[in-house]
């Protein structure tokens, strides 16, 4: 016997959650049925139609915007405007913002490049950043893309990229071991692997 449509619909739609598999994406599905009463399911509805008409992404740093305007790190004027800190994922932002410690802007690449999984140059957020170094206000870049293989030939693109411009680029260093997600390290190994940056 097989799941009636509706829950099939509702297992394809949390099949598409990342590290969401079969088995989960049914066990979530016939929850949301059998447990989950009508109030929370709107709820839930509700929250993901939401977010996905209410939010923006930032035009100048591409980071999460609750307007279509620059979104508040990009347009605090207290920031310094100077030092720009390259990072992978909208996620990254926020991790990096709960040390408190960093008063510079973000850039979004919203990934890394990975030939094998098919994500090129032109896949990521490569061509607004070029437009942000060349404006001439960005001082030291600091590429903080994730320990991995893709993360570091994603950081070592965008240094030969940027190689014959006047800017400082550093890259985080020691904390993060090789293999590592920004996403998953703590925030003291976050502010040392800023402070120790070097010149990359």
């Amino acid at each position: 016997m097989d799941y009636p449509k509706p829950i099939k619909d509702l297992i394809e739609g949390y099949l598409t959650l990342p590290g969401i598999g079969k088995k989960t994406a049914e066990r979530l599905a016939l929850f949301t049925f059998s447990e989950m009463n009508e109030d929370a399911t709107k709820r839930l509805g509700e929250a993901i139609i939401n977010v996905k008409n209410s939010l923006y992404r930032c035009p100048i740093c591409h980071n999460v915007s609750i307007n279509e305007d620059a979104c508040e790190i990009c347009s605090d004027t207290l920031r310094d405007h100077s030092l720009l800190m390259v990072v992978e994922t909208i996620k990254d932002v926020f991790i990096m913002e709960k040390m408190q410690e960093y008063k510079g802007l973000y850039h979004v690449l919203d990934g890394a490049i990975n030939f094998a999984a098919g994500i090129g140059v032109e896949d990521i957020n490569i061509n607004t950043l070029i437009k942000r170094i060349e404006s001439g206000e960005v001082k030291e870049l600091i590429i903080a893309t994730n320990a991995t293989t893709e993360g570091e030939t994603t950081a070592r693109y965008i240094k030969a990229l940027l190689d014959d411009y006047d800017v400082y680029i550093s890259r985080i260093a020691h904390g993060l071991p090789f293999g590592a997600d920004i996403s998953y390290a703590d925030e003291m190994t976050l502010l040392k692997a800023i402070e120790g940056r070097r010149k990359y």
